[in-house]
């Protein structure tokens, strides 16, 4: 399910604190664009772990009915709890790769995790940065 939602950033000393009147929940960030990632975390957290309980996850409130303070910025945040999930998902899975016998070898001796070397060339592979 993907949806946007408001927040309410209020400008700090340094960065900004973020409030997300659908879920009731804050968050921080040093500059927008992190106060804005820190947000959309948040709701996908919050998102996943209300689903794992059974709870529904809020719909979105409009925008226009949120009447900022002085200074505070309105904004939106689109979450995709179902990717969300995906890219935070810590399971393992266990997978049967082949090789060559003499590749193996070579690898074993150079105490080489399989499972790491694997996980690094298939984000090589997919451009997936570490995070």
């Amino acid at each position: 399910m993907k949806n946007s939602y408001p927040i309410i950033l209020t400008p700090e000393e340094k960065g900004f604190t973020v409030f997300i009147p659908d879920f009731n929940i804050n968050t921080q960030g040093d500059d927008l664009t992190e106060a804005i990632e820190m947000a959309r975390d948040a709701i996908g957290l919050m998102g996943i772990d209300m689903e794992d309980d059974g709870k529904t996850i809020p719909a979105a409130s409009s925008a226009k009915d949120i009447k900022p303070a002085e200074g505070e910025i309105i904004s939106l945040v689109d979450v995709d709890f179902a990717e969300y999930r995906r890219k935070n998902e810590m399971k393992v899975v266990k997978k049967n790769c082949t090789l060559p016998s003499w590749l193996c070898y070579e690898a074993e001796k150079a105490n080489i995790n399989f499972s790491q070397a694997l996980q690094a060339a298939l984000k090589r592979e997919l451009n997936i940065a570490d995070s």
